[in-house]
């Protein structure tokens, strides 16, 4: 019951530090969001855990590219010129306003994202049943907010809010689009894990190494089932676009789909659950850590 009320008190404390955001110094605000989502406090001086570090980066790692690659249709345009267009869903069209979107134009399946933050997402799966005042609700709100706030990582201040329509992918073998998320440091991928059961309640994360051995890393509430899971056919292939995709920074999460053979790419992300993220066991915080070299000459 203890354990309860200092959770229900910490999630109350997150919710009006949201509020009051956009008043408080980038330093300040960090180091007390950091410790209500972490449970221990942050150090920005001599930064060791992989979080700590990702906090040390967004007050004093910059670059240009940076907004360009985490804008969800910008980032293709980027990536097109390091990989090629073959690895990139298609894209439809782009808006500024939901009001512009030219349904007649669009096929019968598509997704809809708002390009500059997360959750912005509608999956129109038969155009003929479309809940379009839904998903003009659940769009404009997304288009209204802005992702630099919640944690400050600012890139997302200088992405131009807009609405893309882009193909929906489904792999119809297993049922479920299966997400491979690889951690990158400098170029080289050295953690990933995949990311399965998006239709259901429960989404559970299972950690591999390079060589595909399993690891003992549990993201708490994304507990994995035991299942057993195969290499996929693309591995070897999606580590090198992995690493291609990152060459240039400290460390970055690169997203892909894999359908049988065929891979698209997903996202690019900077500082992934906003760099709060708890990990069991907790020593994966300080080995992920080490694998960011930070540039401490900046």
């Amino acid at each position: 019951m203890f354990l309860k009320l200092i959770k229900k008190r910490d999630r109350a404390a997150v919710k009006l530090l949201y509020t009051l955001s956009p008043v408080i110094p980038n330093k300040i605000y960090l180091k007390v969001l950091f410790r209500l989502k972490t449970g221990y406090s942050l150090n920005l001086k001599t930064p060791r855990t992989f979080n700590e570090k990702l906090q040390w980066l967004k007050l004093n790692y910059y670059d240009e590219n940076l907004p360009q690659r985490v804008d969800k249709q910008g980032y293709k345009e980027w990536a097109k010129g390091i990989v090629g267009e073959q690895y990139l869903p298609e894209t439809y069209s782009v808006w500024d306003t939901f009001e512009q979107i030219e349904w007649s134009k669009l096929p019968d399946q598509f997704v809809l994202k708002t390009t500059h933050d997360q959750g912005g997402v509608v999956i129109c799966k038969n155009k003929k049943e479309f809940d379009f005042e839904a998903a003009q609700k659940k769009l404009n709100k997304h288009l209204k907010s802005n992702l630099y706030y919640r944690f400050r990582e600012w890139p997302y201040k200088y992405v131009k809010p807009r609405i893309m329509a882009e193909e929906l992918l489904v792999d119809s073998e297993k049922g479920d689009l299966w997400d491979f998320k690889f951690y990158c440091f400098n170029g080289v991928p050295k953690v990933m894990y995949i990311s399965l059961g998006r239709s259901s309640e429960h989404t559970p994360f299972y950690f591999f190494d390079m060589n595909f051995k399993k690891l003992d890393i549990i993201r708490p509430g994304h507990e994995p089932y035991g299942d057993i899971i195969e290499k996929p056919l693309a591995w070897e292939l999606m580590k090198e676009l992995a690493g291609k995709l990152s060459t240039d920074q400290p460390h970055v999460r690169i997203d892909f789909y894999c359908i049988e053979e065929k891979i698209f790419i997903g996202e690019y992300t900077l500082f992934q659950g906003g760099g709060m993220m708890p990990f069991k066991p907790k020593d994966w915080d300080f080995k992920l850590g080490d694998f960011i070299n930070l540039p401490l000459d900046l």
